[in-house]
């Protein structure tokens, strides 16, 4: 296979890459943008040879004996600025006796040598132009501050390996300028830090110990196209690895698996380019000695999963001394193939070998092989033609997640360990493609997504950001053409074997120009009559260079719209969900969307992983660390590379729950409910249902009464009717209708009776329930006012009401005390900001509702008895210029109903200005100024909150869970009776932000060790929060020793930060070692909390329906009770109170 850049029709106007040794240059190679690499091989598949089939059928490099990992302990040698290196740092006789460890591979910024700094778009080597956002000195300037690692080890070279052998050092990725040295001669220079750089070393090697040192440049002209929205970190960051092959011997081969125009049967086909290395010298010597042709023959077998083999050819072709040839083999057809596909990942087994004539030596190469087609096509239904992206002939729909390697104690060196807990986090939570933001993946991560089935989406490791999208973009200028065909040359090259490889895409946000044009072309012309899989670029928007469009960030609105509306190819956001700390919410709305229209084919969230490094604060406690936490004035991004839908260590968030429920591979609807009736669709579009067991569960009152397992043998996209007999529910009681899918059987990584399918619908049914019977009227009731402190007694009950404080300081019944140290029931409006609350300036936007929260004014108390019952009546009115009006009513046996009401805004705006209530206030002018527009204002919760003993921290709840949800990320929670501890309702979000709520509430209680507590009735259903903190330890702005996050990105920002203007509007940095456990259960009550939206994180806001106006009035309740045990909570939670 020729290893040309384009055919000749499109070579006219094309730079030639600089491949050659560079004699002498004006400016050294990481400062020069024109010089990408020097005796760097071309880019080929990453494979390993062996000497025999059986060893080669292993496929483990470790298992060959021409493979040797140099991954470990080196001596490394750092310097802040490159002019602070000794000239000599690289001489093979330089000593390293001062050197000090460090780990390969792994960042050496996490390793104590340097700064890690994140930002999202700005380059941080160079400061940027406060008005124009691009850098103040354009590209390529470098900076002479840039920092230097060496890194030094010996090498073991076998003897035999020199003998009719060609050796190769293998660097998977260094960042960013990377220079290699033996025996103190400089082999060779690379850039693009997230592909391979390989050099030929026989001339630089001698047998037994060899000094290699390898010298990496924090920065060089190729950082400007890898300002990704990560870590910015140096150093080596993948393996590294000696191995060699014949001089005769296999120099890279193309795989064409397909299948015919049937989808049943493979075609294959099979090119192999073979080098005659000869001594592996790169350049001839004096005593030089020509090397000899060679005519190797060439052989393959493809082998089934049984091991039959299904194909095999021979043939011989000749190769020149120091010369390539390709040769391919004929295409064959293989009937009836076990084609690949995410839900089955079928895989054959391709055993390459070469055997030089006149050798003993055979070349054994193995390789894993998958059939299938990728291809757009047109598809005529539903009344019309969509253009649609089609596997295996069907128009699946991606179901996806956007990935950075990250691990938190290495940094961007990500363990096999790592990727097989991400990938079966992935698969048992219905996702099946993974796109590569923003560089491809090392090769073991390939390998895993075609064994275990991933479409991947493959990305050049190109970003230019920093320089935006106008006419300064890097994507324009022709000069740094070689830097971007280069990095995507090395993509294709390397990873165009793998079957789970789906698309290709030119880059991220680097904007779009020529250099894309040519990047495009290159691609579709090396595809063409190969794979033809699909070129996107989401820059080119729907320009021609993008034969998908692949949107970011849209909302289910646009989905909707563009769904209807049609495209004129598939419509594939390459991000969207933004998933930054508790967030992910509409999703459920977005797939709706996408499930309903064929041109809309999936989306991949933003994104997967918190990015998070793992650090100890001063008194041991583990925090995750994020931007800003290194350094000192560094410029950041602060927290916002915390995007992933799991934490640094791979817990899940509770928003896994929402996509598992979206992505879920079966579909639940209601027919008819009156009659029971179910609708079940199988969504795989190859797999039939017969490994999976569905069964239903009729809930009556939250305790299953009946519950059947349905045979079920639907094929692909099939469906079938449920149907349950409706003559079982009984009047009076609450029915609800829960389907589950369990596994049949164990896959490598979903286990058998794992549930991977849910749904769940609430049958009609009208609610009755026995009223509660307060206590006779023999009881003592009565009230008393002590100052600003009323007391009502209603026999067993006492509750204390202290006017100057707001609050009920007290709730006795029994003489027991429920408030923990006086901090009973009160208003409550507000809730430790989300990220995408700041996003959207809510905590400045909104302030009106934290001081509501706080400074709320009682201008009436008034107790009255009644008959069987005591009544307290509490008005508030609020800095925002409303009333919020409570109402206790106290019974004798201990019972509290609690109605509130929350007055419009808007509707009270006169009254109250025209009230005494308002001379007993004061308010700042800004104050003034919030309640005037508060009328416009979203509230982010009515409710209340108190605080009882840390003993009561049992919760029992009948409503969504099992996990937290929200008003907007709910569809994936089911209703029903769980029980956790407050504890345990905590999650720990990197910065610390509103968490635990439980949506839609019947009831909930909290109890102590021995079932005695408080129980929850809500008239209709409330919203609750439970946990061992305050809802101010979960607002940022509360943690006033910890700074703002600023982003310092020029002189200019740095010397314009203001905590004053900062304040409420950027997050501090806080981190979950600021979050201790106190000594109460912080309960919140609410009529309703906003949602936690999701769309982006930079000013996307919960939608209409999902967000609480304030000019409305708002009117709800719920019942306290005390009770002594579980059998009472059962009993007493159905009665009407």
């Amino acid at each position: 296979m020729r290893h040309y850049f384009f055919s000749r029709e499109l070579l006219a106007g094309v730079l030639t890459l600089v491949t050659v040794v560079i004699q002498a240059q004006e400016l050294p190679y990481w400062k020069n943008a024109s010089i990408v690499k020097v005796n760097k091989e071309y880019p080929r598949t990453l494979f390993m040879t062996y000497d025999s089939k059986s060893e080669a059928l292993n496929t483990k490099f470790e298992n060959s004996k021409y493979y040797k990992s140099l991954n470990g302990t080196w001596k490394f040698h750092f310097a802040d600025a490159y002019k602070q290196l000794p000239e000599n740092v690289t001489d093979s006789a330089t000593s390293t006796s001062g050197w000090k460890a460090i780990k390969v591979p792994g960042n050496w910024e996490v390793q104590g040598f340097g700064t890690a700094i994140y930002v999202n778009h700005p380059y941080e080597f160079v400061e940027r132009d406060p008005k124009t956002r691009l850098p103040k000195q354009a590209p390529p300037y470098m900076p002479e501050e840039n920092p230097v690692g060496v890194y030094r080890r010996d090498i073991d070279i076998p003897a035999e390996w020199l003998k009719d052998r060609t050796i190769f050092l293998n660097i998977g990725g260094a960042k960013s300028g990377t220079y290699v040295y033996i025996n103190g001669k400089e082999v060779g220079y690379s850039e693009d830090s997230k592909n391979p750089a390989e050099f030929r070393i026989n001339e630089y090697v001698k047998p037994g110990i060899n000094k290699l040192a390898v010298k990496i440049f924090r920065w060089s002209t190729g950082s400007y196209l890898e300002a990704q929205d990560f870590w910015r970190m140096s150093g080596i960051e993948r393996d590294v690895y000696l191995w060699s092959q014949p001089n005769v011997s296999l120099r890279d081969f193309r795989v064409k698996s397909t299948l015919d125009d049937s989808y049943k049967n493979g075609v294959f086909q099979l090119e192999m380019s073979v080098a005659n290395y000869g001594n592996g010298d790169l350049v001839e010597k004096a005593n030089y000695t020509p090397i000899k042709p060679a005519s190797p023959v060439l052989g393959y077998e493809l082998l089934d999963a049984r091991g039959k083999v299904v194909a095999s050819a021979s043939a011989t072709v000749s190769v020149k001394g120091r010369g390539e040839n390709d040769y391919k083999f004929p295409e064959i057809k293989i009937p009836g193939v076990s084609t690949w596909t995410s839900e089955s990942p079928n895989l054959y087994k391709l055993v390459m070998t070469v055997q030089n004539q006149g050798s003993t030596q055979t070349e054994v190469i193995p390789f894993t092989v998958g059939f299938r087609k990728f291809e757009i096509k047109e598809v005529e239904g539903n009344g019309r033609k969509d253009r649609l992206f089609l596997v295996n002939g069907q128009p699946i729909k991606f179901k996806g997640v956007n990935i950075h390697e990250h691990n938190p104690a290495t940094g961007h060196y990500v363990t096999e360990d790592i990727m097989l807990k991400d990938f079966t986090l992935m698969k048992q939570n219905n996702l099946n493609s993974v796109r590569l933001a923003h560089y491809p993946q090392s090769r073991k991560f390939y390998e895993l997504c075609d064994e275990l089935g991933l479409y991947v989406y493959d990305e050049a490791n190109i970003e230019s950001h920093g320089m935006y999208y106008g006419k300064e973009s890097l994507a324009k200028h022709p000069e740094w053409q070689n830097a971007h065909l280069d990095r995507t040359i090395n993509m294709f090259e390397r990873n165009k074997n793998h079957p789970s490889v789906s698309f290709w895409s030119l880059g991220n946000e680097a904007g779009n120009g020529v250099n894309f044009d040519v990047t495009y072309r290159w691609l579709k012309e090396r595809e063409k009559d190969f794979m033809n899989r699909p070129v996107n670029y989401e820059r080119a928007i729907w320009g021609y260079n993008s034969d998908m469009y692949v949107p970011q960030y849209p909302s289910a609105a646009w989905l909707e719209k563009t769904g209807k509306e049609g495209s004129d190819r598939p419509v594939i956001p390459s991000e969207y969900s933004h998933a930054m700390g508790n967030s992910s919410g509409n999703l459920d709305l977005q797939w709706q969307a996408i499930y309903k229209y064929p041109n809309l084919q999936g989306g991949y969230i933003w994104d997967w992983v918190d990015q998070g490094i793992a650090q100890k604060d001063k008194n041991g406690k583990m925090f995750w660390a994020y931007g800003g936490d290194f350094g000192k004035d560094m410029a950041s991004d602060g927290n916002f590379l915390i995007n992933g839908i799991v934490n640094p260590d791979r817990t899940p968030h509770p928003a896994m729950q929402e996509v598992k429920y979206v992505h879920q591979d079966f579909g639940f609807e209601a027919k008819d409910l009156s009659k029971g009736l179910f609708s079940v669709k199988n969504r795989f579009y190859f797999t039939n249902t017969q490994d999976y067991i569905l069964k239903y569960n009729v809930i009556e009152n939250g305790k299953t009464v009946a519950e059947k397992v349905v045979p079920m043998n639907l094929g692909a996209q099939q469906s079938m009717d449920v149907q349950i007999p409706v003559s079982l529910l009984k009047q009076g009681k609450e029915y609800f209708m829960n389907f589950d899918v369990y596994t049949a059987k164990a896959t490598t990584l979903v286990p058998n009776n794992f549930n991977i399918a849910h749904g769940q619908f609430r049958l009609p049914s009208e609610i009755v329930k026995e009223s509660y019977k307060p206590a006779t009227v023999s009881q003592n009731i009565k009230t008393d006012q002590k100052g600003n402190i009323t007391i009502v007694t209603a026999g067993k009950a006492v509750l204390t009401f202290d006017k100057a404080k707001g609050i009920v300081s007290s709730y006795k019944v029994n003489g027991k005390e429920y408030f923990q140290d006086g901090f009973g029931i009160q208003p409550n409006f507000w809730r430790g900001p989300n990220d995408n609350d700041y996003g959207s300036s809510m905590p400045k936007r909104l302030q009106i509702w934290k001081q509501s929260s706080k400074d709320f004014k009682v201008t009436e108390v008034n107790a009255v008895k009644e008959n069987d019952h005591a009544l307290l009546n509490v008005t508030y009115l609020l800095p925002a210029g409303n009333l919020y009006k409570v109402q206790y009513k106290i019974y004798p046996d201990g019972v509290m109903k609690v109605n509130a009401e929350f007055t419009s805004t808007s509707m009270e705006a006169n009254n109250v200005e025209a009230s005494e209530a308002t001379q007993m206030a004061t308010f700042t002018p800004e104050m003034k100024k919030a309640r005037e527009n508060s009328s416009k204002l979203e509230v982010p919760r009515i409710g209340v909150r108190f605080r009882l003993p840390l003993s009561m921290n049992k919760v029992q709840y009948y409503g969504n869970g099992p996990v937290e949800n929200y008003a907007d990320r709910q569809s994936g929670a089911r209703i029903g009776i769980y029980n956790t501890t407050a504890e345990d309702m905590y999650f720990p979000y990197v910065r610390p932000q509103e968490n635990g709520h439980r949506t839609f509430n019947r009831w909930f209680s909290l109890t102590d060790g021995k079932n005695t507590g408080l129980l929850i009735i809500a008239d209709d259903t409330v919203g609750f929060n439970a946990l061992r903190n305050s809802v101010e330890d979960f607002d940022s702005e509360e943690a006033k020793n910890r700074p703002y996050q600023f982003n310092n990105f020029s002189s200019e920002e740095r010397a314009a930060n203001s905590d004053e203007k900062a304040k409420d509007l950027r997050p501090r940095q806080t981190h979950i070692n600021d979050i201790a456990p106190r000594n109460f259960v912080e309960v919140c009550v609410d009529m309703k909390q906003m949602g936690v939206a999701g769309y982006n994180s930079w000013g996307a806001k919960p939608l209409p329906e999902y967000s609480i106006p304030s000019d409305k009035n708002y009117k709800w309740g719920f019942t306290i009770v005390p009770v002594k045990n579980t059998q009472e909570i059962a009993e007493k939670a159905n009665l009407k109170y």
